[in-house]
């Protein structure tokens, strides 16, 4: 089973994604989370295919953190059906590995 996770969204500004990131922080969700950008995607859309400027936000957690960092964002994004998803980390320094479950621990 996985333990720790990189999720991953993205949103309409810097000023969104900045938030985004540092609301999870905040709250203990992440251990640490980026934003990159500005990017550009291309999607459909209700019927038509879509360009858009967009900024990533990609966040360090556990596994067992994800499903509070997964309704922490659909509280928050300013998107109707934003993106929401998880790559397992397969590997990792042990230091780095130890500091980010302190970090998303509630205690």
């Amino acid at each position: 089973m996985t333990t720790h996770v990189l999720a991953c969204t993205t949103t309409d500004s810097e000023q969104s994604a900045r938030e985004l990131a540092a609301s999870a922080i905040e709250a203990r969700l992440a251990a640490c989370a980026q934003v990159e950008g500005p990017i550009t995607s291309v999607y459909r859309w209700q019927g038509e295919v879509e360009t858009a400027t967009e900024w990533r936000v990609t966040y360090k957690t556990t596994a067992a953190r994800y499903p509070d960092l997964q309704a922490h964002l659909l509280a928050r994004h300013p998107y109707d059906t934003p993106e929401l998803i998880t790559t397992p980390v397969t590997g990792g320094s042990d230091a780095y590995l130890r500091w980010l479950e302190e970090q998303v621990s509630s205690s």
